[in-house]
């Protein structure tokens, strides 16, 4: 019987592999943190394929105004009803509610636009 008989197998291989103790440290460590970043995006997949995270039902955000970095105004519609919400740290409130029909809305067409197009839509050129 050897004194190797007793020494943990981690520690064995960084012995034979000629590693330092600080270095097999480190190599663990890298080992282990990739490990979870490849659970955490096998799971974050898993969840987008199984639908978590999409909208369901009759809600639609129709529209966002940031009014500064915690404060916002959005339009939510409901069915036929289209809710004006504020939302700040201190919560959201409903400020107001407009029927879908009085409301003029883009179109959906300008979310295919591509980055380019936005800047010279923004700054009055013509492409």
């Amino acid at each position: 019987m050897t004194s190797s008989d007793n020494v943990p197998f981690p520690r064995m291989l960084a012995w034979i592999l000629g590693m330092s103790p600080l270095a097999h440290y480190v190599v663990e460590t890298l080992v282990t943190l990739l490990a979870i970043v490849a659970l955490s995006v096998l799971v974050l997949l898993g969840a987008r394929r199984a639908g978590m995270g999409r909208s369901a039902g009759p809600l639609e955000l129709v529209g966002r105004l940031p009014l500064d970095g915690r404060r916002a105004v959005y339009l939510v519609r409901v069915g036929t009803t289209v809710y004006v919400v504020g939302a700040s740290e201190a919560g959201i409130a409903k400020l107001g509610e407009v029927s879908d029909g009085s409301l003029e809305l883009k179109a959906a067409a300008n979310q295919n636009e591509t980055f380019r197009e936005v800047l010279n839509r923004a700054f009055g050129k013509k492409s």
